[in-house]
């Protein structure tokens, strides 16, 4: 299995895992092949000839996350690998129903945007790809780039950022995701988009308690508003429906239970 972004949260979790013991791992580094770079992406891939191509590599920039994207869909099609290829629920706008797989994007952000427009890249280029929604990601062992921030930010004495008591997301351990990863990869019949997210729906300030909790701050006060007040344009309830993962033997465990609480 050849692996996109590695070194970041969701790829240390798929190369440190049990998904890392079941595979023999190819992870070339961001310099080595660096995704916005055609040639490179295609000499990489085509020369290891892997079975599975997991693409995780991650930053916000159209760029990377459309043409890096299309990059890593052909260089799979032409070694004939298997690609995940992994995207975000912000491909959604937001609504009060959960979104299952055959809805439409309607993304209001550009990040939303960009990630939709590689979603269609890669299932034009190989339609036989998986495509992995997922939502807010955490970790227990292993914090998140967020974990991190918030809880140095409390150690500070408080924390800066706002959460909003009106937006939802459905945030879901890395090593869930992870294991949804080497779940597909082991079953060639799953293709098209696949929905992986936690079973709860909670709100950007619930979220922050439990992390703040989980960090060693068992009564934190965290500055709250609402999507309204901010003046921010987001999507305010974004829940995936997760039955079909569900389906495939994929756990996806609430937050309280995840962090222990």
């Amino acid at each position: 299995m050849l692996v996109t972004g590695a070194s970041g949260f969701l790829g240390r979790h798929v190369v440190r895992g049990p998904v890392g013991s079941d595979w023999e791992i190819i992870a070339p580094t961001s310099s080595a092949m660096d995704i916005t770079d055609r040639s490179q992406v295609m000499d990489t891939i085509t020369g290891w000839k892997p079975d599975v191509v997991a693409h995780l590599a991650y930053r916000k920039d159209r760029r990377t996350v459309v043409d890096g994207s299309r990059h890593v869909a052909e260089a799979a099609v032409a070694a004939r690998s298997r690609l995940i290829h992994v995207s975000t629920d912000v491909v959604f706008g937001g609504r009060p129903a959960p979104y299952t797989e055959q809805d439409l994007p309607d993304p209001l952000i550009a990040y939303g945007v960009d990630k939709r427009d590689a979603e269609l890249e890669v299932a034009a280029i190989m339609p036989s790809a998986a495509i992995i929604r997922t939502s807010l990601l955490y970790g227990t062992d292993t914090p998140s780039p967020f974990q991190i921030d918030l809880a140095a930010a409390l150690r500070r004495g408080g924390s800066t950022m706002t959460f909003f008591t009106d937006e939802y997301r459905c945030p879901v351990h890395a090593a869930d995701v992870a294991h949804a990863i080497g779940v597909v990869a082991a079953q060639r019949d799953v293709h098209g988009l696949l929905h992986v997210a936690g079973p709860d729906r909670v709100s950007r300030l619930d979220y922050g308690v439990a992390l703040a909790r989980h960090a060693g701050h068992p009564r934190p006060e965290l500055p709250s508003s609402t999507i309204f007040e901010s003046g921010q344009v987001r999507a305010g309830n974004v829940v995936l429906d997760s039955s079909r993962a569900s389906s495939l033997n994929i756990r996806l465990r609430a937050l309280g239970d995840a962090l222990g609480s």
